[in-house]
């Protein structure tokens, strides 16, 4: 099964359920001794500094600017932002996932929260139910917290925070209360990459491990695929450097666990409209030669992707071939190569 298909299964699933309590706490310890260091958080719950941040950034709810869009709406008062969310927290699953890259998943899983809503608004989204059709349930920032703890403790060895931006106040929030409760896994921040500088800059000491897409290299055509985010190259570029410098490369310990670092997605699409050759070229001149990067296969028409031709079709094996050999002639170093 691919991990588009699993995904999609994933999203129909509301929580964790009795199965899990049939896992036994020695495979949460026998999984925490693989983990070499604490997360970066916990310095900052300690200080009072976590709980400051997400203040911080609950305030920014009240003419909202967190994310590119700046749609300046009043959540606070219950109004919607472009990304479809209020202030109260909306949540669709929260489990143990198996599709993600194999130094996050190990024998435990990736402990992935799926938050509902998006501010990128794809429209070949593989999960348009989720991220545009409201699809998930109102939580308290105490049910999150104990959903992280749940996680860690059936042995999954991340938080993996599935479309985090909007919901950034409540997701440092809860991090706070679980860390307090003995929280200690390593955060994976698992975003679109259409981020805010001065919004990725207030995550560092929070962030551990960061999971960027970078989708496109022309704004036209993240104009014409993701709703008008002309301006998502601009974003994106500004705030992966400034993850990479909070993190670094990413770099998996001697268990093959990856606990700190840059791990960047980049979906080659059809017709050449995420721009591979110009993003793998900006990788190689602006980071490191042994960055993380995830060279993806597996785009499929969905959601409303058949309306646009030049997405209307898997991706050709030459196109994908095309990518790999690219990177490669760019010096790229540090590559997960699917299906070639």
């Amino acid at each position: 099964m691919d991990r588009r298909k699993f995904l999609k299964i994933l999203s129909t699933v509301p929580v964790i359920n009795s199965f899990t309590s049939a896992l036994s706490k020695s495979k949460s310890g026998d999984q925490m001794r693989k983990l070499t260091q604490q997360p970066s958080y916990l310095k900052l719950h300690k200080s009072g500094e976590l709980k400051k941040r997400a203040q911080e950034l609950w305030s920014i709810m009240e003419d909202c600017t967190i994310c590119p869009r700046e749609c300046e709406a009043n959540r606070l008062d219950g109004e919607e932002g472009f990304c479809g969310a209020t202030s109260k927290l909306e949540i669709a699953s929260f489990n143990p996932h198996f599709g993600e890259e194999d130094p996050l998943v190990d024998s435990g899983g990736s402990g992935t929260i799926f938050l509902t809503h998006c501010s990128l608004r794809c429209v070949f989204c593989i999960n348009p139910d989720i991220s545009q059709g409201g699809q998930g349930r109102e939580r308290s920032i105490a049910a999150m917290a104990k959903m992280m703890l749940k996680l860690q403790e059936i042995g999954c060895l991340n938080i993996n925070i599935v479309t985090p931006t909007h919901y950034l106040p409540h997701v440092i929030m809860a991090l706070d209360k679980a860390a307090k409760q003995g929280l200690e896994i390593p955060l994976v921040y698992n975003t679109s990459g259409y981020e805010k500088y001065e919004t990725i800059k207030k995550l560092d000491g929070i962030v551990d491990i960061y999971l960027p897409d970078f989708k496109y290299s022309e704004g036209r055509m993240a104009k014409k695929y993701s709703s008008g985010a002309e301006k998502y190259p601009k974003f994106a570029k500004k705030a992966v450097l400034e993850m990479n410098r909070q993190v670094g490369v990413a770099k998996p310990n001697q268990h093959g666990i990856m606990e700190q670092g840059l791990m960047i997605r980049h979906l080659v699409m059809p017709n050449n409209v995420s721009g591979t050759r110009m993003v793998l070229k900006w990788i190689s001149e602006n980071l490191p030669s042994e960055t993380y990067l995830n060279i993806m296969s597996q785009y499929r028409p969905m959601y409303k992707a058949h309306n646009y031709p030049d997405i209307d079709r898997r991706l050709a094996r030459k196109e994908y071939k095309n990518a790999v050999d690219w990177a490669r002639e760019f010096g790229l170093t540090n590559l997960e190569i699917q299906g070639y």
